[in-house]
Order: C-alpha cells, then sequence, then structure tokens
C-alpha cells in the first residue's frame, strides 16, 4: 500500500491539490497499484505546494511542487528510486526552512487530519483543557498572566490583565470572542489555524470560557474564509458530540458559534467588530467603557485574535514558565510570521521574538522572487511601516520595532523589491484608509481623503520648494490622524506613509534628509 499526505488547505487547493490527488487516485487505480491518500493540514512551505508527502520507515519524503502532468513520473520514482526524482525533497523533517522553526501553534501543521479528533488528541489536543478542568479559576487566569501572552492581534496588550479584568467585572452574563477577521495583506496564519487544526483555538476557547465565567463564546470570521468557516463549524459539532463543550465537565455547556462578517477591514478593530456581532453597521465605538467592561450586548467580553486563543491550550499544558522561556524582552512566546510578497520562499515561519528580520525575509524567505534587490518590507499589514534593509538586523520584538517607528502587528511581512515606488504605496495607505474608514472621527475620515490629495499634489509638481511645502503639510497631517483618530485605522496609517517619506524620499521627488 502507497500512502501518501496531501494537504487540504485553501491554498494548496487553489493551485492544483485536489486535481493532483484525483489524478494519483486515476493512475493507481489503471495500474491496479493499492493507494491511500490522507488529507491533512497544511505544513506553510508554500512555495512547495501542492506538496505530496510518502509516508515511509524513514519518516515523510517529499515531492513539490507537483502538477497533474507529474503524476505518471512519480508513481513510477515511488516504485523504484524515489529520492532520484527532480521534485524529490528528502525528508520533509530535515528541511532547514522547517527544522530551524520553534512550533508551538503550528505542531500539528502538515501532520493531523483537520477534522479528527483522534489525531488531535494522538498530537497532545485537550491536554490543556485538562490541566485547566482541575485548575481554580483563578488559577488558569494567573498561569495566562505569568506566561506573559500578549496580544498577536497587533496591539500587543498583555492578555492576562484582559482575562482578570473579565473574570472580576460583576455580571450575569459574559462572552468570548474571537476576533478572526483576519484583513491585512500578506497574513495567513490564522486561516491556516483555523483550517488546519480548528480544534486548537475550540480548546482556546473553552479554557477561556471557563476562567472568566462565560458560557458563550463567537468566532467572528471573515467572509472571504468560507473554507475556515467550513471547518469550524464541522469541528465545533464534533467536539460537541464528543462532550467538550460542556466545559471540561463541570456541567456548564459552552455555547460556542461561528459568526460571518461582510468583509469590512474597520471590523477587525474590536469594537467595531462587536457592533457587527450585535447586527448593527460596524463603527468604531468610543472607549471606555472598555470590552471587558462593557462589551458584547453591553456584557463583560473578552475579545482576542486567533492566535492568542490558540496560544492558552499550550500555556495550560506545559505551564506558563515553558512559554515564557521563548522570546526576549517583553515579548515572551512565539510568534507564526507569515512571509509574502516579491518572495522565492513564501510561507509560515514560526519562530520565538528575536530573530531578525534579514534572517526571516533572506534567511528562510530567500530574498526576492524577482532576483531584484531588496528595497524594503512591510511589516505588520497594509498599514505597517516600510522597513529598509539598513534595518533589517532590528530582532522582531515589539518595543525593538516600536523603537524604530514600527510594529510588528499579526507577523505579516511584505517583501518587494527595488522597481516599486513608495510614493504609490503611501498613496495607496491613505486611499486605503479613506475607502475602509468607518467614518466616526473627523480625522481618519476627512484626514484620510486629504493625504491622497497631498500626496498627489507632491509628486505631481516639478518645483522642489513646492514639494517640500507638501511633504511638511503630509507630516503634519499624519500626525493628526496618529494621535487623533479614534481607533488604529486612522492612528496607523501614517507608518507607511512616514516611513515611506524618511527612507525614500526620492520616490517622492524629494531631497535625502541630511
Amino acid at each position: 500500500m502507497l500512502n501518501l499526505c496531501i494537504p487540504c488547505d485553501s491554498l494548496a487547493r487553489a493551485v492544483g491539490a485536489d486535481q493532483v490527488a484525483e489524478a494519483l487516485f486515476a493512475e493507481a487505480a489503471r495500474r491496479q497499484l493499492p493507494l491511500h491518500i490522507k488529507r491533512t493540514s497544511a505544513r506553510g512551505l508554500y512555495w512547495l505546494e501542492p506538496l505530496i508527502e510518502l509516508e515511509s520507515e524513514q519518516g515523510r519524503q517529499g515531492f513539490g511542487p507537483v502538477t497533474v502532468e507529474d503524476v505518471p513520473g512519480l508513481l513510477d520514482a515511488l516504485a523504484g528510486n524515489a529520492a532520484g526524482h527532480p521534485l524529490a525533497l528528502g525528508p520533509v523533517e530535515e528541511m532547514a526552512y522547517l527544522k530551524t522553526q520553534q512550533r508551538l501553534l503550528f505542531a500539528r501543521a502538515g501532520i493531523t487530519r483537520p477534522l479528527s479528533l483522534d489525531d488531535y488528541q494522538a498530537n497532545g489536543g485537550f491536554e490543556g483543557l485538562r490541566q485547566a478542568s482541575v485548575l481554580d479559576a483563578d488559577e488558569v487566569v494567573a498561569a495566562v498572566l505569568e506566561s506573559g501572552l500578549r496580544g498577536r492581534g497587533g496591539a500587543a496588550f498583555p492578555a492576562g490583565i484582559k482575562w482578570r479584568t473579565v473574570r472580576q467585572a460583576p455580571a450575569g452574563q459574559k462572552y468570548v470572542v474571537c476576533n478572526a477577521d483576519e484583513g491585512d495583506s500578506g497574513t495567513f496564519a490564522d486561516r491556516m489555524l483555523m483550517e488546519g487544526d480548528p480544534f486548537l483555538l475550540i480548546e482556546g476557547m473553552i479554557i477561556a470560557g471557563l476562567a472568566v465565567g462565560a458560557n458563550t463564546g463567537y468566532i467572528y470570521v471573515r467572509s472571504e474564509y468560507p473554507d475556515a468557516v467550513r471547518s469550524l463549524n464541522e469541528a465545533i459539532l464534533l467536539a460537541r458530540e464528543a462532550g467538550y463543550l460542556d466545559v471540561a465537565g463541570k456541567g456548564v455547556a459552552f455555547d460556542l458559534q461561528v459568526r460571518v462578517g461582510a468583509g469590512a477591514y474597520i471590523c477587525g478593530e474590536e469594537t467595531a467588530l462587536l457592533e457587527s456581532l450585535e447586527g448593527k453597521r460596524g463603527i468604531v465605538r468610543a472607549k471606555p467603557p472598555l470590552p471587558a467592561l462593557e462589551g458584547l450586548f453591553g456584557q463583560p467580553t473578552l475579545v482576542h485574535n486567533v492566535l492568542t486563543l490558540a496560544s492558552v491550550p499550550i500555556i495550560l499544558a506545559r505551564g506558563a514558565a515553558f512559554y515564557r522561556d521563548f522570546g526576549m524582552g517583553r515579548s515572551l512566546g512565539t510568534l507564526p510570521f507569515q512571509l509574502a510578497g516579491n518572495i522565492r520562499r513564501g510561507g509560515l515561519v514560526e519562530r520565538a521574538f528575536g530573530l531578525t528580520l534579514r534572517e526571516l525575509v533572506e534567511g528562510y524567505g530567500g530574498g526576492t522572487a524577482s532576483g531584484r534587490p531588496i528595497k524594503a518590507a512591510q511589516v505588520g499589514g497594509p498599514l505597517g511601516a516600510w522597513v529598509p534593509p539598513e534595518q533589517f538586523d532590528t530582532p522582531l520584538d515589539y518595543e525593538a520595532f516600536a523603537a524604530i517607528g514600527a510594529m510588528l502587528g499579526h507577523g505579516g511581512v511584505v517583501l518587494a523589491d527595488d522597481s516599486l515606488n513608495l510614493a504609490s504605496m503611501a498613496r495607496f495607505a491613505l486611499q486605503f484608509c479613506a475607502e475602509e474608514s468607518c467614518g466616526k472621527c473627523t480625522p481618519c475620515r476627512i484626514g484620510s481623503t486629504r493625504g491622497v490629495e497631498v500626496v498627489d499634489r507632491l509628486i505631481a509638481s516639478t518645483d522642489p520648494a513646492y514639494r517640500q511645502s507638501q511633504a511638511a503639510l503630509l507630516r503634519d497631517l499624519c500626525d493628526t490622524l496618529q494621535y487623533g483618530s479614534l481607533c488604529a485605522m486612522g492612528g496607523m496609517t501614517p507608518y507607511p506613509v512616514v516611513s515611506a517619506l524618511k527612507h525614500f524620499p526620492a520616490d517622492f521627488g524629494l531631497e535625502a534628509a541630511q
């Protein structure tokens, strides 16, 4: 029997994984060759998809990227000298891209079938929930505090403080809400986890409900993720049938549901998300009150993104000290960095905080896909700063990046070569803000539109003095956006604009600052 593993991840399927699987079945049937294909989660080696792994006594042997046309020759090789096939990658676990990672959240990636409870349990699943079930709720909150876990959605707020606040808030009804509205360009870790390891997120939400005293949870997923929605709904049903939503057997049913957003970028902001969950238009709320005290339907609500909640079972299963040993400074644990854009080896890299951006984009990513020199990397989504190569040795750490006027955000890294014009990207950031703004506050609503006009005037002018005056006006406008906006939508839009002005003035027709 030939045992093969092929990812069922939506990216793998988008580049032909389903067609390759069908071709393998058809060709094996024609040859009367016994064949079993296991559809697993994805490892995140996206430049090699569709990736096929042969289960053997020596471990899994990889081949990729495989096309339908490669199938007959691949089956020939698998019957003889598999290592000699031109698409052979050798033992997948020994590939440097994987072997040097520190996978906690994605420890099961590429190994388990996404909707197999047996696979999940056999690989450490629900151990964190078992540990949480024998602890007092305050002890669970204390473990999250001691771990140093910070929110992975971008703000990096200490998770344990949120948990303690919701725990201590007096209310008859509390909620746990997962912000799975992953809208940043170049990010896909949430999608990978929801499609490939949905029980991990479910386990994290159950533990959170148990700790803060909530019996209802919602996972808010953007409409562009239909496969993630389907995977989560099926996994919740399986977990419920197996009794896991009985809050660790304490007799309190945890009602967990998936809600699909309409695709507004602003609904990635937690209060706009809560408005949307309540059936209203996604508009930012003024704070205070904080959602931890008055959130969904006016009740105390714990709001975290996917990676934050998915970190909780690891902390409970292996201890706060184990988790805290990863990282540097106040940036503890690991972060799944997502490599995209003009990059040779795009994919997911989970490492502890502290490696450098250069290690990430040159070591793992292999530089640009075009082969041209690197111009910059945008870190932290479409509202993240453009980081030039001279700053690539900055450690990937929340505080270190803040010191250079940048942010880590959700861990997305989009690489660009020297053909990209950063003035056009600054304009795009302002236009994006204008289109996606909820419109509640004036700096974001009006400032972004005026910003587009200023950039247009700046790059259209041939008068050096006028250009300088418009650049000064643009910087002033960015100050207003950053410090006057009600939420991070307007507050972060200046990051790509100011960083482009600072590091790439020539793209605006400006002279470099002396």
